[in-house]
Formats: structure tokens, C-alpha cells, sequence
């Protein structure tokens, strides 16, 4: 399995830095003495979440931590003084009324845009989701998409990158294959929907090419191979030493009708249809564009991918 081995160093802008990704690339881009790191978080929690990375003294002299607002521009244009590489990895899957799709994803990426105006910050990579563009049906893809094309339409440099399923150690996606393939029977919605995991080392990877290379596109990056969700449960199991497990597919339109009931009656649903949609979307897209430009030689293999996140 690969990590960054790029060397060059820069001064980095993360925001959203609190996820298993934002964490993940602080630590990898603090293991170069050369590289300095401003982390942005929204809140106290979040910052913990920051705090509580591994990191040798030296490092943590490297890691500047703010919290603001991620629509507030005077705030991150302050952030983003003496930085050169920026990362946008603000986004969320469920939408709640504390928290629209069009605040997280167009909103945040429209303040950001116009916060490095004027900075050193030479270049921008946006992290995105397979399947994102303004015209889709679905609420969360056609948020993404429209902020993807703030991205591509601002004078500033920018890679998106577009990834699926993204499996890492420690990471919520692992713990729920690991869940299903422990047992002997497991329920999923679509058995048949398609899968295309990608290693959690490898978008740190591709993200800071981005950065150092200063891609100017749009990328779909997918993982090494393309599956069912039952085979891939199956793959997990037999990682897992689970071995005849059984997975029961269930109608997504039974999954699409409880989420509208939960919806119109929880104030914060444990998931809603949208969430749901994104998914099941089928994720088959094809790497070797993504990794030409980004110079990647390889992306970690799928056995070897789920033996390091399903220990």
C-alpha cells in the first residue's frame, strides 16, 4: 500500500480537516520536516478530533489548528496567509436542518474561493464524490457538482477529484463492511448495486500530487476494481475468516420509503433518501486518466486494502 512518497514541500490550507481524510493528510504531510499545515474546523469538537492525532513535538510545532465558520471569508482569508497548497474536504452525505447541502458544499467552496483571493495560495483541490453533476437528480450529487463547477470555473488552479467508497483504517465505511461480513447473514439494500473501493492511502496521495502538481481538472478516481456489494461483503468475510456468509438484498424502494417516513417525522433521521441514493449509486469509472495525471504509478490492490482496514 502506497502513501505520499512526494517530497516537495509547501505550506497547506485544509479545511474540513477533522475527518478520517483530513487526518489521515495532516499526518502524512507533517512527516516532511519542510511541510507546515493550517487545519480548519468548526468547532471545539472538532479541533479535539485534530488534537488528538499523533504527532512527535516537532510536528505539532508545525500544525497550526483555527476554528470559523466555513462561510466566513474574512476568517479564512486570514487561515490562508502563508499558505500555498489549499484542500477543500468540507462535505456531508446527510442533509439536516442544521446543515443544508447548499451551505456545506456550494456555499463553503464560494467563500473559500473568494478567501484566497489575494493569498499566496496558488493552487486547489476539491475532494468530491463519483456520480456528482449539476444536472443529477439527486440533491446531495447536484450540490457537489455545482460546487465542483465553482471550482473549474474560478481563475485559481483547481484538481477535483472525484472518488467512491473510500475504505481506511479506522474509518465509519470499514466498520460497517466489517459489521456485515462478521455475520452470518447480513441485510443491505441493492446486493447487486456497484462498488469500486478505493484505499484511504491512496486519496491522501492523490490529493497532495494534486497539490504538488498543480493539476488543473476533473477527475474520476476510482479503486482497483469494480464489484457487486454482495461480492465485495463476501471479499470482507473471507478477510474477516467468515466464510459462507449469506447477504440478503432488500428493495431500495423499501429503504427510499422508510427514510421519507423517518424524515417527515424525526427531526434528525438516521438517514434520509438522498443519503441513500448516493449510496446505491453504481460507482464503475475508469482510473488510468486520473492516475496518468497525477502521476501514480499504482492504486493499493482491493485484497490487500481490506487486510489493513479490516484487522
Amino acid at each position: 500500500m502506497q502513501e505520499s512518497s512526494i517530497t516537495q514541500s509547501h505550506s497547506w490550507l485544509i479545511t474540513g480537516a477533522n475527518g478520517n481524510l483530513g487526518k489521515r493528510l495532516i499526518s502524512t504531510l507533517l512527516e516532511d520536516v519542510h511541510n507546515r499545515v493550517t487545519a480548519v474546523v468548526r468547532s471545539a469538537r472538532a479541533q479535539g478530533a485534530i488534537e488528538s492525532i499523533s504527532l512527535t513535538p516537532e510536528q505539532q510545532q508545525r500544525l497550526q489548528i483555527r476554528v470559523l465558520s466555513y462561510t466566513d471569508v474574512d476568517a479564512l482569508r486570514a487561515a490562508a496567509q502563508g499558505c500555498e497548497r489549499a484542500v477543500h474536504l468540507v462535505g456531508i452525505l446527510k442533509e439536516t436542518k442544521a446543515a443544508s447541502y447548499r451551505e456545506a458544499h456550494e456555499e463553503s467552496t464560494a467563500a473559500l474561493l473568494e478567501a484566497l483571493q489575494g493569498t499566496p495560495v496558488t493552487h486547489l483541490t476539491y475532494l468530491s464524490i463519483v456520480g456528482s453533476t449539476p444536472t443529477s437528480a439527486n440533491a446531495c450529487l447536484a450540490s457537489k457538482g455545482r460546487a465542483e463547477a465553482l471550482c473549474m470555473q474560478d481563475s485559481l488552479p483547481a484538481c477535483v477529484l472525484r472518488v467512491p467508497m473510500v475504505l481506511g483504517e479506522g474509518d465509519y465505511a470499514s466498520f460497517a463492511l466489517a459489521t456485515r461480513a462478521r455475520k452470518k447473514r447480513s441485510f443491505t439494500f441493492r446486493a447487486d448495486s456497484q462498488e469500486q473501493p478505493i484505499y484511504a492511502g491512496d486519496v491522501v496521495t492523490a490529493i497532495i500530487a494534486a497539490g504538488h502538481l498543480q493539476v488543473d481538472a476533473s477527475l474520476d478516481l476510482g479503486g482497483p476494481e469494480v464489484l457487486s456489494r454482495r461480492a465485495l461483503t463476501e471479499r470482507a468475510a473471507a478477510v474477516c475468516g467468515v466464510h459462507g456468509t449469506n447477504v440478503v438484498s432488500l428493495p431500495l424502494g423499501l429503504g427510499l420509503a422508510v427514510a421519507g417516513v423517518l424524515s417527515a417525522v424525526v427531526a434528525n433521521p438516521p438517514f434520509t433518501r438522498a443519503m441513500l441514493e448516493v449510496l446505491d449509486h453504481d460507482d464503475v469509472v475508469d482510473p488510468q486518466a486520473a492516475l496518468q495525471a497525477l502521476d501514480m504509478p499504482s492504486l493499493t490492490s482491493l485484497d490487500d486494502m481490506l487486510a489493513a482496514v479490516l484487522k
